[in-house]
């Protein structure tokens, strides 16, 4: 795609967002749009919003189970920003309509204790480099139409990051097999989903390797301080105004919230 093309479909995506509006396709209308074009995308937008005062407090990565990945069809993870103003404390009442395809999904989130980067990052490497894990919820908002999306379309359209309410309990690595913590899902008093962490790339931290080392290709790095929101491990969970959601995370207690 040209430059001017990227920074048009950027100025769509951020109409959208101002909107809370849905967008054709991108790979309908340029089916030969690549992944770099998509973070392409992505950074003008980021740009944009960076230049109107917002400010980042970490990455999310996105489609790193197989749950997400066949709920999605897209097989290969990617990653998006996530500002300050995103963030919610568990409890809160989420106003639906600032989003779009308001879906929930169950995370753990891990808060860098220092710089980590590539090339060769490894799981040990980022559990060395976390402070603590917190449990997490995600609220997506995508502003591309989902039928026949591919991961062209969400990249562009900052990996479908909405939000997140973060959880009180918070444990360093070595404090709790991770892999191991689980989530139970419920929607208005019913179970909808379970799932345990080792979904996420067989750990959950591994996600953030895999950040760190797809962020060296760009010449950049994870900072400390960041938060790093490491992928679901159940499948999306469609909310509406009124809905109540609860996620018991066992050991790391639990997130409530409500979408009013």
């Amino acid at each position: 795609m040209s430059a001017d093309q990227v920074a048009q479909i950027a100025e769509e995506l951020a109409e959208a967002d101002r909107t809370h509006g849905v967008i054709p396709r991108i790979t309908a209308r340029y089916p030969d749009a690549t992944v770099e074009d998509s973070y392409a995308i992505q950074g003008v937008w980021r740009d944009k919003n960076l230049a109107a005062g917002r400010t980042i407090v970490g990455r999310k990565i996105g489609l790193t189970s197989k749950a997400m990945q066949q709920a999605t069809g897209i097989t290969e993870p990617d990653y998006g920003v996530m500002f300050d103003d995103t963030v919610y404390e568990s409890g809160a009442d989420i106003p639906v309509a600032h989003f779009s395809n308001v879906r929930i999904e169950v995370e753990l989130a891990f808060v860098l204790a220092r710089p980590l980067e590539g090339p060769d990052c490894t799981l040990e490497d980022a559990m060395a480099a976390i402070d603590y894990a917190v449990p997490a919820l995600e609220v997506l908002n995508s502003h591309i139409e989902l039928e026949g999306r591919t991961i062209v379309d969400t990249i562009s359209d900052n990996a479908a990051y909405g939000a997140m309410v973060l959880g009180s309990v918070r444990k360093r690595p070595d404090e709790i097999d991770l892999r191991w913590v689980p989530a139970l899902l419920s929607k208005n008093g019913e179970i909808e989903e379970t799932g345990v962490a080792a979904g996420v790339l067989g750990h959950p931290a591994t996600g953030v390797a895999w950040l760190a080392n797809k962020f060296h290709q760009h010449g950049a790095r994870l900072e400390a301080g960041e938060i790093i929101l490491a992928g679901s491990f159940t499948r999306p969970m469609w909310v509406s105004a009124g809905d109540s959601v609860r996620a018991d995370y066992g050991p790391m207690g639990v997130i409530e919230c409500r979408f009013v």
